[in-house]
């Protein structure tokens, strides 16, 4: 009987230790805003560009250390329009999920700061694009799977134990070909500055 209440006691000190542990999974939701470059590098003269959008964004993220982790960035397709000259040629959608490895900084009293780099991959769909002055005639597309690296840095302000307002920045290098009834034109870049603000909540 003794032993048996040694070995329930060592085990539920072994639970509360565990327990008391920090978990490795961190969930976030951000609203974020995209702003971009557009760099219009094609030979057809149409000063092409891009909207900016405000978006919301989840992301995950899983700690393999206490400085090192990684972070899966989602959201749904979004819709954005394209314009020349500021006439509007019509939308598309795109799906551009990013995976960044981080560092995060712990030696602050506050909040924890992080530094972080990767890919990003956008997939483009559902074009329903005109050229200008074309009445109308769907004969531009945009380059449908793209990969870009990714920049990223960002704080962490802990709000309380688990839950924590989150301020973040990225860079995210993309560009899409400009195709006109099926020839290449050449790009577009979109080069987007993504800054978002969200809650963080480490489980």
């Amino acid at each position: 009987m003794k032993k048996i209440l040694i070995a329930a006691t060592v085990g539920l000190l072994v639970v509360g230790s565990v327990a008391a542990q920090e978990s490795p999974w961190l969930l976030r939701a951000r609203a974020v805003h995209l702003n971009m470059a557009n760099q219009d590098s094609t030979d057809l003269n149409l000063g092409l560009s891009v909207n900016d959008k405000t978006i919301a964004e989840v992301d995950i993220s899983y700690f393999f250390t206490k400085n090192i982790a990684a972070e899966l960035i989602l959201t749904v397709p979004q819709k954005q329009h394209v314009y020349a000259y500021g006439t509007d040629l019509g939308t598309f959608k795109h799906l551009p999920p990013t995976l960044t490895v981080q560092y995060h900084f712990t030696d602050f009293t506050g909040y924890k700061p992080y530094v972080g780099a990767g890919l990003n991959f956008t997939r483009i769909s559902n074009e329903a694009l005109s050229s200008a002055g074309a009445g109308g005639t769907p004969n531009i597309t945009l380059s449908q799977n793209r990969f870009g690296a990714a920049l990223q840095a960002g704080v962490d302000i802990p709000l309380t134990k688990q839950m924590s307002l989150n301020l973040d920045v990225k860079k995210v290098y993309l560009d899409t070909h400009v195709y006109v009834s099926g020839v290449d034109h050449g790009t577009l870049k979109l080069d987007p500055v993504l800054l978002g603000v969200g809650i963080g909540y480490r489980f």
